[in-house]
């Protein structure tokens, strides 16, 4: 037969105790001696902090998606217009050519206003064109991130209450990361 001893705490500590105990394990001693292991085998002290928590890498993660979902909606947007754009210039709003204009102008000529207007807006397409490449290699690094972010969350199963969001990266990493999205935020 085990042998028991009593230990006084204050009445409000022991109905809140208690209640837990019932909640969670089958006997009140069950339930201290689980609370006894879980500091005891991850070396902390109740009194500090654990870090982030569920709740403030969820909120990253939010804000991150957040962001990847706006520059999506911004290559949607704009993303097809400089192809468009650049078919339009070549196919319909190309100048018409003279019969007795040259196919190059040589310098030392008379410009052409229309021919400059035309190499305007195809340099106007090419540029919007290279922005789209380097929104959509944004993006691809951004969702290449995200996935490596979401490979580093682990599910926690607690005998404490709900089960979390564990993140298994170095704190030098997190800062890093977080630094970054900060100032790709701003």
């Amino acid at each position: 037969m085990k042998s028991f001893q009593s230990i006084r705490f204050k009445k409000e500590t022991v109905k809140d105790f208690q209640t837990f105990s019932r909640k969670f394990f089958k006997t009140h001693t069950e339930a201290l001696q689980a609370m006894l292991d879980f500091f005891l085998y991850n070396e902390i002290s109740p009194k500090e902090s654990l870090g982030p928590n569920g709740r403030t890498i969820t909120n990253l993660i939010k804000k991150r998606f957040n962001a990847m979902a706006a520059m999506m909606k911004n290559i949607e947007k704009q993303g097809i217009l400089p192809t468009k754009t650049m078919l339009e210039l070549l196919f319909e709003h190309s100048p018409k050519k003279k019969q007795e204009q040259a196919p190059l102008l040589l310098y030392g000529q008379d410009t052409d206003p229309e021919r400059d207007m035309f190499f305007k807006k195809v340099e106007q397409a090419l540029i919007m064109e290279k922005e789209n490449t380097n929104l959509k290699r944004d993006l691809r690094q951004n969702r290449v991130e995200f996935y490596l972010v979401l490979k580093k969350l682990h599910l926690v199963k607690s005998s404490f209450g709900k089960p979390r969001l564990q993140l298994d990266m170095t704190l030098a990493d997190f800062e890093r990361l977080k630094m970054k999205i900060e100032k790709e935020l701003h």
